[in-house]
């Protein structure tokens, strides 16, 4: 197992730090495209709720710098430190190709930028957009984060996804066949979903070809003002409440079935404190992270 601090470190000599930005998209899941309100599970901030308001991105990007560079050493001087842009919030191919070109382009030829993260749905990734990812990978390296989060149908329509597994599977072999690093996240603990369950989408992803290059595991947060939130609230006993303990155990058992050539780019997450609903032990991230870490070094 490799996480991705390491393989960073790895690739380019020092630690890399993310800066967190918006490229002004929307969702098709929320803007009526396919459907309103979104994925059940994601928050009014379209899951990038720590990522820097909509700016210039010049703007952005000094706006991110102030956040990370005050947890950076000052021993590292500002003109060495190096970041990757991740677009996070809502769907970053969704939109005007032309705009979205000019604005990755203008990101990822800044000196500072060592890598371009766009977080995108699979349904998402027509041939314009494919051809403008593709051009930018010739530039610095792209990677493209899917939001699979389960490979069960059921749970799927559940959560409203609005796309079926074939969907994520075409977007995987065109985004591969290009060479471009493909990211997917899964999360743990979706409604009506079991252990076995969420271990055979794990599963699944082992078995991709070519092999995934890097996936990030998240535990499920209940968040105030999203569906699932009034979901948890009606019919609690739909949701595996797991433990710290039960959370880790799995996590420890999901990175033991994936390749070891898969680059571990998350294995919980925080939601914002003030939305947190449950579970209440997550948002002791550090906590979690040291148990993970312990029961990884058990492993072997």
């Amino acid at each position: 197992m490799i996480t991705v601090s390491e393989y960073l470190k790895q690739r380019y000599g020092q630690k890399i730090y993310r800066l967190a930005l918006s490229s002004g998209c929307s969702c098709p899941n929320r803007d009526g495209t396919i459907g309103t309100g979104g994925c059940t599970f994601c928050s009014e901030g379209g899951s990038g709720d720590f990522a820097a308001p909509f700016l210039p991105v010049d703007e952005q990007i000094r706006l991110a710098r102030q956040r990370v560079d005050a947890k950076i050493p000052a021993s590292i001087p500002p003109d060495q430190r190096k970041y990757i842009a991740y677009f996070q919030s809502y769907t970053n191919t969704w939109g005007d190709e032309k705009r979205l070109r000019k604005l990755y382009t203008e990101t990822v030829s800044r000196p500072e930028i060592v890598i371009l993260s766009l977080g995108t749905r699979p349904d998402c990734l027509p041939p314009e957009m494919l051809a403008m990812i593709r051009d930018l990978n010739r530039i610095k390296p792209v990677w493209i984060e899917l939001g699979l989060q389960t490979i069960h149908e059921k749970t799927s329509r559940r959560i409203h996804r609005g796309y079926d597994l074939p969907v994520f599977e075409e977007a995987y072999r065109n985004l591969t066949a290009m060479g471009i690093s493909v990211i997917v996240h899964v999360i743990l603990g979706l409604p009506g979903e079991t252990r076995e369950d969420m271990l055979d989408t794990v599963r699944y992803l082992s078995q991709l070809d070519p092999p995934l290059s890097g996936v990030k595991l998240q535990l499920l947060h209940i968040l105030k003002g999203t569906e699932m939130a009034r979901e948890y609230s009606a019919v609690p006993e739909d949701f595996l409440k797991m433990s710290m303990e039960e959370y880790t155990d799995l996590v420890a058992a999901c990175l033991s079935i994936l390749p070891e050539t898969t680059v571990i780019h998350r294995m919980t997450g925080d939601g914002p404190k003030k939305l947190l609903i449950a579970p209440a032990w997550s948002a002791d991230k550090k906590r979690v992270l040291n148990m993970l870490h312990a029961k990884i070094r058990v492993m072997g």
